[in-house]
């Protein structure tokens, strides 16, 4: 979380980070300093004191605060995508294209959509009537969806498959899609220089790594039907706790122009 917030300062402040990448590197940053705290204190609690219990409530703020911050960091790792392509594939219509109020507008539609996926998936419980008749015990550390499911009475098939197209089915689109415009960005890279070419593969080096780790446990978790592995667990973990961990480790270390940003601001904090 500070690692995050530590970016999220670092390039608001910085007047030698004003590119459109940036603007998006602090509401990734962003979200990915809250992503960890949704689970990790209850986590915690409940291993050192052995109270696994958690309201009905509880658990479906927990439910919300995920999916709103995952589906609106879908958004903004395809508009990172997005600008890479323009800056890579057409650079004199950059600054053109990646005018400051259509970022603006991007990051808006962002959050509209976290708050749109987030609200259906929660209305889905509601509306479908679903039964819960006992063991009230989720076989998992945090309130997914798929292990919520199981505890109802009533068949959820049909409702797994629709969590399945609207959640991993979309995830897997939108990898492939990323996926797509990276192999145009690669055969672009032909035309440019050396130094401009490994500059390039640095930056978008940097973004694939981030996508990798965000859209990999997404697309195991929600492609399968209603049903909870052990591996589920592993998996949530690693996209809960380690993904936003990561993430600010690896634009740090493969972008000079961040930590150049980082020393500078921290000299200031000293002097």
């Amino acid at each position: 979380m500070l690692a995050n917030l530590l970016i999220v300062i670092t390039v608001s402040l910085s007047p030698t980070l004003p590119a459109p990448m940036y603007f998006f590197l602090i509401y990734l940053s962003f979200m990915d300093a809250f992503y960890s705290p949704g689970t990790t204190p209850k986590m915690i609690i409940d291993l050192l004191y052995q109270r696994r219990t958690i309201s009905w409530g509880c658990c479906l703020a927990q439910l919300f605060l995920l999916q709103f911050l995952g589906a609106s960091e879908i958004i903004v790792l395809i508009v990172m995508a997005y600008d890479h392509y323009v800056a890579i594939c057409k650079p004199l219509h950059y600054t053109t294209i990646m005018r400051q109020g259509l970022c603006q507008h991007l990051v808006v539609v962002a959050w509209i959509r976290g708050i749109l996926h987030s609200t259906m998936q929660i209305l889905i419980l509601f509306t479908v009537n679903l039964t819960f008749c006992g063991p009230n015990v989720i076989d998992h550390f945090m309130c997914d969806f798929f292990s919520m499911l199981e505890l109802a009475c009533n068949s959820t098939y049909k409702l797994g498959m629709m969590v399945a197209t609207n959640s991993g089915a979309t995830c897997l689109l939108i990898f492939f899609m990323i996926l797509n415009s990276y192999t145009v960005i690669l055969s672009s890279l032909k035309s440019h220089g050396s130094e401009g070419r490994c500059k390039a593969l640095s930056t978008c080096g940097s973004h694939f790594t981030v996508v990798v780790l965000f859209f990999g446990p997404c697309i195991f978790n929600y492609t399968h039907p209603v049903t909870t592995y052990p591996e589920d667990m592993l998996v949530a973990i690693f996209f809960t706790v380690l993904t936003p961990m990561l993430n600010p480790i690896i634009y740090t270390v493969r972008n000079t122009e961040v930590k150049i940003a980082i020393r500078s601001l921290l000299k200031r904090i000293v002097t």
